[in-house]
């Protein structure tokens, strides 16, 4: 799979590994030939784990309560999925007839499995700095964006799914007012060309974070 190793941006030495990163267990259980990516699911989400909380407690000065929020909010199913359907992943999962005519290839919980058993396979394959440049390379402004709120929700992850379902992307306009000391940002969400939130706050995240959930809101996905 040369073009989804280009664009994970990791060449696998055994590619038999990405081959089962990618097969859901319905496979598995129409083909007893075929094994399901679970195994590496679960070495990929310790992988995942270890690297996100590395990072925070390198790079950020914050207790350990506010690095478990931040860190669950980006390993979260909904994050997951988000990062999975930005590398297009669901275009090569393997999945047995059943669950690929049912729309398989767009779920979250299946995207953010498969997306776990890809990390775990780049561990397996080429150890683990390989594994930790693909993490910080797909994660990084989450991680920052995150741990600039720690005990915010996350409306921006959450509008991007909820978008990913109905086949479009938001586009955000952001704007600042005053001093840098005292600085006021105005941020705006678009979808399809139509504005469907704006927000305000002391920082452009905050800003896009609350343009985001009126986003929700008038798509009638409420204060999710």
């Amino acid at each position: 799979m040369p073009d989804l190793e280009q664009i994970l941006g990791y060449t696998f030495a055994n590619g038999s590994l990405l081959t089962l990163a990618l097969t859901h267990r319905s496979l598995e259980a129409e083909d007893e030939q075929e094994f399901s990516n679970e195994r590496l699911e679960f070495l990929g989400d310790a992988v995942l784990g270890l690297v996100i909380a590395d990072e925070l407690l390198a790079g950020w000065d914050m207790d350990e309560g506010a690095m478990a929020k931040v860190r669950a909010a980006v390993v979260s199913e909904a994050a997951l999925a988000v990062v999975a359907r930005q590398l297009g992943l669901g275009d090569h999962l393997r999945l047995g007839k059943g669950e690929q005519t049912s729309g398989g290839r767009d779920k979250s919980s299946i995207l953010a499995d498969a997306l776990e058993a890809v990390i775990g396979a780049v561990f397996l394959d080429g150890g683990f700095d390989p594994a930790r440049r693909f993490i910080l390379g797909n994660w990084e402004d989450l991680v920052a964006e995150r741990a600039l709120a720690p005990g915010e929700r996350d409306y921006k992850t959450r509008l991007q799914e909820v978008l990913a379902r109905r086949g479009t992307v938001p586009e955000y306009s952001v704007g600042g007012i005053g001093p840098d000391h005292a600085r006021e940002f105005t941020a705006s969400v678009l979808v399809d060309r139509s504005t469907l939130g704006i927000g305000a706050g002391s920082s452009k995240k905050r800003a896009e974070q609350e343009a985001a959930r009126q986003a929700l809101t008038a798509l009638g996905e409420g204060d999710a």
